[in-house]
């Protein structure tokens, strides 16, 4: 993990564009942004995706990112974004270290292009699902 390119900046070894770093989180501009001001907000600790992260950097980051956002927002001016977080290949993630993207939209085809294939919940799978997640949050720490 410390390998991947996140881990190589939290430890200084490749200089980045920071905005923002106390001591769990840090964040900096994006080197690829899909718009003026994309910024990735990551934690410190060294977790491939959001379910195997603590509950304290988990905190930490949420405390930050709306802070970022506004700064983010006051630096360009544009008022509306995408914050996105994806966890795995199959979920387009391809640095394996949980980052979150602060995009700007300026403008409705700039940024972030999402595609959203909505469905129907079913009442009887929502029930069953609503057991097993139920469930499962009672035996998670």
């Amino acid at each position: 993990m410390a390998d991947t390119i996140f881990g190589k900046i939290i430890a200084g070894r490749i200089p980045c564009h920071k905005v923002y770093e106390d001591d769990r989180v840090l964040a900096f501009l994006d080197i690829n942004p899909l718009t003026r001001g994309h910024t990735l907000v990551i934690p410190k600790e060294p977790a491939e995706t959001l379910d195997k992260l603590s509950d304290e950097s988990a905190a930490a980051l949420g405390r930050v990112l709306p802070r970022i956002c506004r700064a983010v927002i006051a630096a360009t001016g544009v008022t509306q974004y995408n914050v996105l977080e994806n966890n795995g290949a199959g979920a387009h993630q391809t640095v394996p270290h949980v980052h979150f993207h602060i995009i700007p939209r300026p403008g409705s085809h700039e940024g972030l292009g999402l595609s959203w294939a909505a469905r129907s919940l079913d009442p009887k799978e929502a029930s069953e699902l609503v057991k097993l997640i139920t469930s499962a949050l009672q035996k998670t720490p």
